[in-house]
Order: C-alpha cells, then sequence, then structure tokens
C-alpha cells in the first residue's frame, strides 16, 4: 500500500486466562504510530480477570465457547470493519511503535499476508529462545512456495479473507493451511522482522533444554549485538503497579512523624507504583493516610485485625474490594508501616527484577552468615554451614522481608498466596532495612535513630 493509503485496520486479539499480559499487549498497540485501527478480542471463556483488564481499553468484545484457532479468527473478522485484519496473540506484546505501520505497509497487490517477528523475552527459556531466534531472522522474505506463516503476529488484507477465510476445522496450525491455499492461488507472503513482538514462550515444544542452551550460547556468540537478539523486557511502566500498606489501629509516632509517612514516602517516590492503598481497620488511620495522598476506600471488617489473621488474608480481603471497584493492578507491592529503614530505590529495583526475569513474585531478603538451626521435632538441626569464614561458604540463609516490599500477582493474592510457585529474591544490602518497629523495644529503637537515618538517606542520595 502506498503512503497516502490510510486503511482501517482491525486487530483480532485471542485470549484465554491472559491475565498476566494482556494489560502489557493491549498497552503496546494503542501506543501505535498508525492512526486508524479498531481492537476486537475474542475471548474463549476466561476464568480469570483478563476480560475485566480488557475493558479497560476501547476495545470490542466477542466471546466464544468451543474454540478452534480458525473458527476465533473468522469470528472475530466478522464482527470487524477494517480492510486489513491484523492477528495477534493476548501474550505477545508489540515491540515498539511502529510495529502495526511496518506490517499493513507490506500489503500490496498479489500479497497474501505478512507475518512479523517473534522474539524471546529475557526470561524465556533457552529452548524457547532457540525456536524464536532460529525461525524468526533479521531478514526480510518473501514467499512463493514456503507456506510458512504464524498468525500469533500477522496481518492480511480483508479481501483475502473474503476469498480465503480461515479453517474453521482444524485444532492447530490454521494459518499454514491457509497459508499453503493462498499460495496455492498465486499470491506471495511477506515475512517481515520489523513487525516484532515479544513471545514469551517458543513455538516448537522442544524440552530439550541442554541441547538448546548449547545452542543459544552459539548464537550469542556469534553476533556482538545478539544482546538486543536474545530476549527483551516488558516495561514496567506499562504496568498499573498498586502498592498494598495493610495496617491495624493507628499509626504509631516515630522520629518525629507518624510511622506511615515513611512507608507512603518510598512508595510515592516510586516511579513503577501507580496506586497507593492503605488497607485499614480505623477511620481516623484512613483519613490520615487520604491526607497523606494515599487511597484508602474502605475500611476493612474488624475481624481481619484479630491476632490469628495472617496478612495474607487481609491482601486478599483488599485485592477483592480495589478489583470490585474497577481498579485492577497487574503487580501489587507490600509494604507494611513496620519497615521504616526502606532504601530509597529497593522498591524500583524489585519491580524491574521480578519484570525482568519473569517470577510470580519476589520476596526482599537479609543474608544470614552466622550459624542457624530450627527445631525438626525434638531435634536441632544446623541450617547454614559450619563455622567457617563466610567467603568460604557456598551458601547462604536468607531471611525474607515480606513487608519492605514483596512484589506479587494480584492472581495469588486472591487464592489467599502472598507468593506464587515461580519466586525470586533480592538481597537488601542496608542493616538497618530488617530492624521492624515492632513491639515496645522494636519502636522504641526506631524512634531513636530513624530521623537521622532517613535525614542520612536524603542526604547521599542528593550527593550522589
Amino acid at each position: 500500500m502506498t503512503s497516502s493509503e490510510i486503511p482501517l485496520v482491525s486487530v483480532i486479539v485471542r485470549t484465554k486466562n491472559e491475565e498476566k499480559w494482556i494489560t502489557a499487549c493491549l498497552g503496546a498497540v494503542f501506543r501505535q504510530t498508525y492512526p486508524d485501527f479498531e481492537v476486537i478480542v475474542v475471548d474463549n471463556g476466561s476464568t480469570d480477570r483478563t476480560l475485566e483488564r480488557v475493558a479497560q481499553f476501547d476495545v470490542q468484545v466477542v466471546n466464544i465457547d468451543q474454540f478452534l484457532p480458525g473458527r476465533a479468527l473468522n469470528l472475530g473478522i466478522r464482527e470487524s470493519k477494517g480492510e486489513v485484519i491484523v492477528c495477534l496473540s493476548g501474550h505477545c506484546v508489540p515491540v515498539d511503535t511502529n510495529w502495526l505501520k511496518h506490517l499493513v505497509e507490506n500489503l500490496e497487490d498479489g500479497i497474501a499476508g505478512v507475518y512479523g517477528r517473534q522474539e524471546p523475552l529475557s526470561f524465556s527459556s533457552d529452548g524457547d529462545k532457540r525456536d524464536l531466534l532460529t525461525v524468526f531472522g533479521l531478514d526480510r522474505k518473501i514467499h512463493v512456495n514456503d507456506y510458512f506463516f504464524h498468525n500469533a503476529n500477522s496481518a492480511i488484507p480483508r479481501s483475502v479473507w473474503e476469498e480465503v477465510p480461515f479453517d474453521e476445522d482444524v485444532t492447530n496450525i490454521e494459518d499454514r493451511v491457509w497459508a499453503k491455499e493462498v499460495l496455492g492461488l498465486g499470491y506471495k507472503i511477506i515475512y517481515e522482522p520489523l513487525a516484532s513482538v515479544y513471545h514469551y514462550h517458543g513455538i516448537n515444544h522442544n524440552h530439550d533444554e541442554e541441547r538448546a542452551r548449547n545452542i543459544v550460547r552459539i548464537l550469542e556468540s556469534m553476533n556482538e549485538s545478539s544482546a538486543r537478539t536474545i530476549g527483551g523486557d516488558i516495561d514496567a511502566r506499562d504496568l498499573r503497579i498498586m502498592a498494598i500498606v495493610p495496617l491495624r489501629g493507628a499509626s504509631r509516632q516515630c522520629g518525629g512523624r507518624q510511622l506511615i509517612e515513611y512507608t507512603l514516602e518510598r512508595a510515592f517516590e516510586s516511579k513503577y507504583i501507580t496506586d497507593v492503598l492503605v488497607s485499614t481497620d480505623n477511620p481516623e488511620t484512613a483519613e490520615l493516610a487520604e491526607s497523606l495522598g494515599a487511597w484508602a476506600p474502605f475500611i476493612r471488617p474488624a475481624q481481619l485485625s484479630e491476632d490469628y489473621v495472617s496478612v495474607s488474608e487481609v491482601l486478599r480481603y483488599s485485592i477483592e474490594m480495589v478489583e470490585g471497584l474497577g481498579v485492577l493492578p497487574d503487580l501489587v507491592v507490600l509494604m507494611q508501616e513496620t519497615y521504616p529503614f526502606r532504601p530509597r530505590g529497593c522498591i524500583d529495583s524489585m519491580v524491574e527484577k521480578l519484570v525482568r526475569e519473569g517470577l510470580d513474585s519476589l520476596v526482599p531478603v537479609r543474608a544470614e552468615h552466622r550459624l542457624a538451626w530450627f527445631n525438626h521435632g525434638e531435634e536441632a538441626r544446623q541450617l547454614a554451614e559450619g563455622a567457617m569464614p563466610r567467603r568460604y561458604k557456598d551458601s547462604s540463609v536468607y531471611v525474607g522481608l515480606l513487608g519492605l516490599g514483596c512484589v506479587t500477582h494480584p492472581a495469588f493474592l486472591r487464592e489467599g498466596e502472598i507468593l506464587g510457585p515461580n519466586v525470586g529474591i533480592q538481597e537488601v544490602d542496608d542493616a538497618l532495612a530488617s530492624v521492624e518497629a515492632r513491639g515496645a523495644s522494636g519502636v522504641e529503637f526506631v524512634d531513636q535513630v530513624i530521623a537521622r537515618w532517613w535525614a542520612k538517606d536524603v542526604s547521599d542520595t542528593s550527593v550522589s
């Protein structure tokens, strides 16, 4: 198509339980420089929060009960109005703002379709990296006989689809079945590497990880620019990230300020946190939180403040309340006021690590190099290695500091859990970071030290 032609594009996004990816996917679509497009989501009975997150965007939703890939695409296309149809998987994220433009500009006469590059994320497995890097190269190609085509990231003219719709009976590779038919009619297919998306899993599902690891290392050594090629990252700024500060009763005074102020200030300093929620049972605390700039839209039930109630139950109630109000965070950061010695920047570094490594949850920790034991029945068992110099130890014991700033996904909180199965840790070096304002002696220590520590932290940052 010529540069003067701006056809309406219909982006068809297929989803099923894509809560983890759909915000990043649709956010990247709506940042495209291409000026005229609509988005239609075809959902296959999602049971998570996919559809609630989709509703935050200007999209049309079509539901399908009996999923077959070609049938889902045809259903979405029939509901669309565009001259150009773009197919995008709900867990694919366009790499840049020109993705859509690069797809559409290839649709000249005689071209039945264009498919774009798929890149691994930095935390994709070696097998997935190998698959994506070897299949989706850097050179543009024109297919005359090869009917490889991939609807995770593709574009076709509506006129061609009307001539050859997708097969509604095949259970897989409807894209290649379609491509073989259109090539047989004399059309061509284009591979355009500039129209690239991140796709976290591979396409061949080969589980020989050792072989895959070796291949990836070779690919990395072949090209000095492979850092760009081997894996990208989702930008945490594209996500809605909520800090939840659970607080029972009134906030204490420490160092001449309310204790909660130290935690809220760190939350507001974050470049990634978009919402700061204080979940409290105390109306005066809620009023204080809102006067400080936080959000306290509800007073939680008194029974959630009993000593036997875990923080995970408080978080489950809190996430259900905010989602019921239409606020759908992609990530949650647990920040308890009892951890006032929170180093500047530590929250953002933990968010970045979780996103970069594709973790379910990330826990700040303190390394414990001293001897430690735990009770096993009536027997005391040693946790760490013996009394050798710590620089010679092969392993360390790490103590979790959940309330300092554990980062996790709301799906786990809804289940009454804080951590998912894929947990990472990040060591926090500041010796005071693990100190809690809990109990009389803890509060007294914090009261004596916090003002001086806080002033020094601010001073050190301004000097650097």
